[in-house]
């Protein structure tokens, strides 16, 4: 085991990207790995891997390496040094690295783990915040889970195939894969491999999509013919499974404010053979007012701090703040007063964030249920997964009826 310069020089100028330059990790990486045509599976997977580690554990190591933001190369190098003596690579005769102290590195991080907000690499206002919402145990718990490497979870499109076919088919490409009991289209991928690339994938057999964010879909209780509307939609994952679900039948409504996610949406639709969706664009009032009392089943997929989600996007909570927390819980309620009127008489609304923070769950909802508008809703069922409990992304959902 041992580091090749290239490959490592590949990795520092992509954490310069990111955490100098603001770019998005997952997509520093994908050009990383278009860099050289000559890398096997093996040196892609280490750049990736590579990159997505010292972007999730940084406060630690930074810590660690005795370095502060911003970070010059120097302070990269220091950084990517303390990742390599713990993942326990020999350190090359190599200029960047020379004299890099590894009993010291060593000591630092046996004394820093002690403190949570290092151990679990998270800012400090985080990790106050978590344990104000959920107590000391519980968010301590789902750190450890969030901060554990995400599993490669697929959607099988049951309007083109099944899933024995399809994990035949990628058995067939030497991707190995498992089902998950209680999902019933999902599949898990042994090993990580780039699906993308497959002829599975591009002939619309299956998306990625994790293991909770299906479970949404399925909670609002549609039936073939109903009129549903998306309204959150971005680039469609649950749209398209919506889709699935009702086979073809009856009317999605897709809406968001971003026009590119919606553009990404039709692509995808379209590559799936879900016919039933449209798209609409909310550039004002008008669209939403038009739907009011005419929607069988509505899915506000709402915004939210995505803290569910870090195993997946690490380097989303180097982006996070209290006043932006602030600003998506006003921005969650008041998405719930504007949409809810959709509803028809005897309608549902599923209101899902990929949240862990009551905050931007039960008490949004305790909130609206309590309101003008709300008060005709009553609560029938409601999920709280636990990425410590289960493995998979944090999340939350909750059914309401309207009379």
């Amino acid at each position: 085991m041992r580091l090749h310069r290239n490959l490592v020089y590949t990795t520092i100028d992509s954490l310069n990207a990111i955490f100098n330059e603001g770019e998005y990790a997952d997509k520093v990486v994908a050009r990383a790995l278009k860099k050289d045509k000559r890398w096997g599976s093996s040196d892609r997977k280490f750049v990736a891997e590579t990159i997505y580690e010292i972007v999730r554990w940084k406060r630690l190591y930074a810590e660690i390496a005795e370095v502060k933001e911003p970070f010059d190369r120097d302070n990269l190098w220091r950084m990517f040094s303390v990742w390599a003596v713990l993942r326990g690579y020999p350190i090359p005769d190599w200029r960047q690295l020379e004299g890099t102290p590894e009993r010291k590195i060593k000591g630092r991080f046996d004394e820093l783990s002690k403190i949570r907000a290092l151990k679990e690499s998270i800012p400090d206002w985080m990790d106050k915040l978590g344990v104000d919402e959920l107590g000391e145990k519980k968010w301590g718990n789902e750190l450890n889970a969030l901060n554990q490497k995400a599993s490669v979870i697929i959607r099988v499109n049951s309007l083109k195939t099944s899933i024995d076919k399809v994990q035949e088919i990628l058995s067939d490409e030497d991707i190995q894969t498992e089902k998950i009991k209680g999902f019933p289209d999902a599949l898990k991928l042994v090993v990580r491999k780039n699906l993308f690339l497959t002829n599975a994938f591009k002939n619309g057999f299956f998306e990625i999509q994790d293991a909770s964010s299906q479970l949404v879909a399925p909670f609002l209780q549609i039936e073939e013919g109903m009129k549903i509307c998306d309204v959150c939609a971005g680039a469609g994952g649950k749209t398209l499974h919506l889709s699935a679900l009702s086979k073809n039948k009856g009317q999605i409504i897709a809406m968001d404010i971003y026009k590119n996610k919606l553009h990404e949406l039709k692509r995808r639709a379209k590559r799936n053979n879900a016919f039933n969706i449209e798209t609409r664009v909310i550039e004002n009032n008008k669209p939403i007012k038009r739907l009011y009392g005419k929607i069988d089943r509505l899915l506000i997929d709402s915004p939210c701090s995505g803290l569910g989600v870090l195993k997946r996007n690490p380097g989303s909570k180097w982006n996070l703040s209290l006043d932006f927390l602030n600003k998506i819980r006003n921005a969650q309620q008041d998405i719930l007063q504007k949409y809810a009127p959709m509803i028809k008489k005897d309608g549902k609304l599923v209101y899902a964030t990929c949240s862990i923070l009551p905050s931007e769950n039960e008490l949004q909802i305790d909130k609206f249920l309590k309101s003008e508008i709300g008060k005709d809703f009553k609560k029938e069922d409601e999920k709280k997964i636990s990425p410590n409990q289960t493995g998979f992304d944090g999340f939350y959902m909750v059914r309401l009826s309207y009379k």
